[in-house]
């Protein structure tokens, strides 16, 4: 399944609330053929109207955005979702701290660092996984 455009779901809020393209026009301001081209997406309501767009549908500007809001997206990859931002952060911090750990450990045991960049990565690591369990509370 394709992921719904903004006009898509301005027409679906629309009919939700039973308006016509003419009751949204009147309320927006503005002709019944230029509601028709957002919900054709053939044009955009301009940015400074989205916000009273999204009062006259009775939902915040991000539900109007194309995509899904992230904070409240939470599929895996794998299943054609995104994953959210809160997801990403605590694993990328563990990802990185688990990376400087095993390059100061490889580049110790072949003599190629000095005991100043081990102390910097290690610490780079800490403060990852420090970040990455703030992350997740």
């Amino acid at each position: 399944m394709g992921e719904e455009t903004m006009g898509v779901r301005i027409a679906r809020l629309r009919r939700e609330r039973g308006m016509t393209q003419a009751d949204l026009a009147n309320q927006m301001g503005v002709t019944d053929k230029a509601v028709s081209k957002w919900e054709r997406d053939r044009s955009c309501p301009d940015l400074h109207s989205l916000p009273r767009l999204a009062r006259a549908l009775g939902v915040p500007v991000e539900e109007l955005l194309p995509g899904e809001n992230l904070t409240k997206q939470t599929a895996a990859p794998a299943a054609g979702g995104i994953v959210s931002i809160r997801r990403i952060a605590p694993l990328a911090g563990r990802a990185v701290a688990v990376a400087m750990g095993v390059a100061v450990a490889v580049l110790s045991r072949l003599g190629e660092l000095s005991l100043v960049d081990g102390i910097q990565m290690v610490g780079i690591g800490l403060a990852c996984l420090g970040l990455a369990s703030l992350a997740e509370e």
